[in-house]
């Protein structure tokens, strides 16, 4: 049973390098978003690795049998930082620890540009970064405020007299992509076949797959790159490559690598964050209740859903040899966050496993943390308030579909469909 997971319990005997202890061994896929369960909250079982008796690092060793006890495409073993002070310095110190590599799927066939500018270590890191921040500032999400409302409650309204919905696919699905296409400019009848692509090549973990999406998908892109090269119009990409990076013009590796990785980072967070938000408040009326009754409490209410549900846990390499918690960690080490158990870590947050929508002080890891924070994660923020609050103008309280399937990934797989259902007849009133 998850929710009885010991350290003891955890260990394993796997191979792994001469300088990893053999007390640190563990396995525990179950806390990194692999494994699904069907707990009210799925993060539950992660929780007390950020305990004062947990070791401050464990090791997972990659399987003798393979990958598929560990973490999905893990090519080798990694450090796991389970403790909140830990995690912050995993993103905060740039000396020690790298983002080299990351999301560069394009390696699956043999592209060699990087992603912009999730895989670029400071001092470069930053020119990329303020060239792209201006189009996810406050005066730009102000600008498409409007706009993002108007999708949320034309969906909403779409299903709110049929009394039910599935809130993963027919909405979660499609509303924050509707959002990123209209920004980015995308035409809308790529809808389907983009998240076909990015399905197979986050989660499918079968490299024919991923290679085939992959090449899918940069050419497009390449070929979208070239229109509007040619075409500018007032949308992202366009702005991308037509703008300036300390006075010159990006080169085509790296228009392409901030387009793709745009691409790439704005398809699936926000969806499985909805996913995760309402399957926890279609457990808890109460919940459903307080949000509804107080609105003034949306905004903290959204910190306090993607601290308690954080959907990613993010990696790093080690740069150089050096010793952490008396354990010795060599130049080239993978190291991955588990934000699945930072957020909860009782040295960091008050009562950490109580869900409190009114909570002050919120600085949890789910956008990461450091100078690699989410580009998008102020755009996921409005998306979500906006989502609440033309949310409860207009379905009244709800529940979990008799019969549903509510087994969820504690992590970015999410859930792909969740039945909810309410009492049409008892709309709030307009």
């Amino acid at each position: 049973m998850l929710q009885d997971k010991t350290l003891d319990s955890c260990r394993v005997d796997w191979p792994a390098p001469d300088h990893v202890p053999e007390d640190r061994k563990v396995s525990l896929s179950w806390a990194m978003g692999y494994e699904p369960n069907d707990l009210p909250d799925p993060f539950a079982p992660c929780k007390w690795l950020a305990g004062a008796d947990v070791p401050r690092l464990l090791y997972l060793p990659l399987p003798p049998e393979g990958a598929a006890h560990g973490a999905a495409g893990q090519t080798a073993g990694t450090w796991l930082v389970t403790h909140y002070d830990d995690i912050e310095r995993v993103y905060s110190d740039n000396d020690a620890f790298s983002n080299k590599g990351q999301a560069e799927f394009q390696a699956y066939v043999g592209e060699t540009f990087r992603s912009i500018p999730l895989a670029i270590d400071p001092p470069e890191h930053s020119k990329y970064r303020l060239y792209l921040m201006p189009h996810f500032s406050p005066s730009r999400l102000n600008k498409m405020q409007d706009g993002i409302r108007q999708i949320a409650a034309e969906m909403i309204e779409s299903f709110a007299d049929k009394g039910e919905v599935d809130i993963a696919w027919d909405f979660g699905r499609i509303y924050p992509v509707r959002i990123f296409m209209d920004l980015m400019g995308f035409p809308k009848d790529m809808f389907d076949q983009f998240l076909d692509w990015e399905w197979d090549i986050l989660h499918s973990n079968d490299p024919e797959k991923i290679q085939a999406s992959m090449r899918g998908i940069l050419a497009y892109l390449r070929g979208f790159i070239r229109e509007k090269e040619a075409n500018p119009d007032e949308h992202l990409v366009s702005a991308i490559v037509h703008g300036k990076i300390e006075g010159k013009s990006p080169t085509a590796d790296e228009k392409i690598g901030m387009v793709w990785f745009l691409w790439l980072g704005g398809l699936d967070t926000v969806a499985a964050s909805i996913g995760h938000m309402f399957r926890r408040m279609a457990f808890e009326p109460e919940l459903q209740q307080t949000i509804r009754a107080n609105p003034e409490l949306i905004p903290s209410a959204v910190e306090e859903f993607l601290r308690s549900h954080p959907v990613v846990n993010s990696g790093r390499r080690a740069r150089h040899d050096f010793e952490w918690h008396g354990v010795q960690i060599k130049a080239g080490d993978q190291v991955q966050c588990l934000n699945s158990s930072g957020n909860f870590d009782p040295a960091r947050f008050a009562d950490p496993e109580t869900f409190d929508p009114a909570r002050k002080a919120n600085r949890h890891f789910t956008f990461v943390a450091g100078v690699h924070i989410c580009l998008g994660a102020p755009l996921a923020r409005r998306e979500l308030r906006i989502l609440l609050d033309e949310w409860f103008k207009r379905i009244p309280e709800f529940h979990i579909k008799p019969g549903t399937d509510t087994t969820v990934y504690p992590g970015l797989l999410s859930i792909r469909h969740l039945h909810i259902a309410w009492e049409p007849t008892a709309r709030p009133a307009r």
